[in-house]
């Protein structure tokens, strides 16, 4: 199994503190983001390989990052970092761009997990991978944002009694539910060609949701209820909210 992890955003919305520095690699109560992302994943098992797809701008702080994480960390996980090579948020791929780009250039013919680098838990997805191998289908990890107006930043979803999806839209206008599709998705070998047939039609490469959004009607698409506290730090209020919870979480569990 393989996991690929999007960075290549210049998140703007966050400058200075990402105009020298990528956000996946900001601290959290003293941790890199990308940090959190791959110590709650490791607990899946059986992952051989790590891609993290970047920008032309910010592909050395990876590499340098990624050096001292093997030098530094009791892991075994081996890291490819990918540049997209674009410079800027006019050039850039899109998430599904660089998930298609990655799964071309590397020659990918794996089970495949993408996260989003700036995606934080508090507990570990071993039971994500479970399910994604219970499945052998594409599997998206939900959560409760708890209001209807979060949930139009992000997408409206339903699922059956077996999890499975019935109803996905990216950026809702009139959500009924506050339970919401995240950036934490498995795409089993099999559904790889769809990727790049979503691409070779011409459809949106920009928000990862909309593949989902294209791939549910076409092949079972099942979801996985992500436990604990989730973060997706876009703003620099959630930053700080995200630095006060941990920062907490970790004094507890000293």
């Amino acid at each position: 199994m393989k996991v690929l992890i999007l960075a290549a955003g210049y998140a703007t919305r966050l400058y200075p503190l990402t105009q020298n520095q990528p956000k996946p690699l900001l601290p959290v109560a003293g941790k890199p983001m990308i940090e959190y992302v791959l110590d709650n994943i490791e607990p899946i098992g059986g992952i051989d390989r790590v891609y993290v797809v970047t920008n032309n701008k910010f592909a050395d702080h990876f590499q340098k990052w990624a050096d001292n994480y093997r030098a530094t960390k009791a892991t075994k996980l081996d890291f490819t970092i990918v540049n997209d090579k674009s410079t800027d948020d006019t050039n850039k791929l899109g998430a599904i761009g660089d998930l298609h780009l990655v799964i071309t250039k590397e020659n990918v013919d794996d089970d495949l997990i993408v996260v989003a680098g700036d995606n934080l838990f508090s507990e570990a997805l071993e039971g994500f991978g479970n399910v994604c191998r219970e499945k052998n289908a594409p599997v998206v990890g939900v959560y409760d944002v708890g209001s209807l107006d979060e949930v139009k930043k992000y997408n409206s979803i339903n699922v059956d009694g077996e999890g499975r999806i019935t109803f996905f839209e990216e950026k809702p206008k009139d959500p009924t539910s506050t339970l919401s599709a995240i950036a934490l998705y498995y795409y089993p070998k099999n559904t790889l060609p769809l990727i790049k047939q979503y691409i070779a039609e011409g459809n949106n490469p920009d928000q990862p949701g909309r593949l989902v959004q294209w791939l549910y009607p076409r092949t079972p698409f099942y979801t996985w209820t992500v436990p604990g506290l989730w973060y997706d730090i876009g703003s620099k209020e959630s930053l700080e909210e995200a630095n006060r919870i941990f920062a907490k979480s970790e004094a507890t569990a000293d």
